[in-house]
């Protein structure tokens, strides 16, 4: 086999899209038998910097990350209303999967390499300490593809 097309082939997290990221923080804090982790808020555009289909969007989310493994979280997001592709998949699936994520190094490269591979930009964004993509992996992969850079 080749080398995996990221870099790697670790991942690290698995995104779920929710209505009420409280109500559901609460039932998967019961189901592992934990504490419900701090709920965040994603930057505003100016932090963000957040593109949905290449056009800026002022589209925020809250986050709750349950570490599950010793390298996996469970990301819950609840979106508000603005364009962005969790508001999307929220709309047009209903609340549950939305993502797998990975590691990678060097963004724009990885991003230019997927693009090879059919995969769109969906979204794109900057978070404290990187920056995040999601890619439309459906065709090849049938998900929603996530990059997460940290500095």
């Amino acid at each position: 086999m080749g080398n995996p097309i990221l870099g790697t082939n670790v991942l690290c997290q698995v995104g779920i899209l929710v209505d009420d990221i409280e109500k559901t923080s609460k039932e998967w804090a019961e189901f592992l038998g934990v504490e419900p982790p701090k709920i965040e808020l994603t930057g505003d555009i100016n932090q963000a910097q957040t593109k949905y289909l290449d056009d800026p969007t002022e589209a925020r989310a809250k986050l709750a990350f349950f570490h599950v493994g010793e390298n996996v979280d469970i990301e819950l997001i609840e979106p508000d209303r603005n364009p962005s592709t969790w508001r999307h998949a929220l709309d047009v699936n209903g609340e549950g999967f939305h993502h797998i994520a990975f590691v990678v190094k060097g963004m724009k490269e990885k991003i230019e390499i997927c693009g090879k591979q059919g995969f769109k930009l969906l979204q794109k964004g900057e978070y404290t300490g990187g920056r995040y993509a999601y890619l439309d992996a459906g065709e090849k992969l049938k998900l929603i593809l996530e990059l997460l850079e940290n500095d």
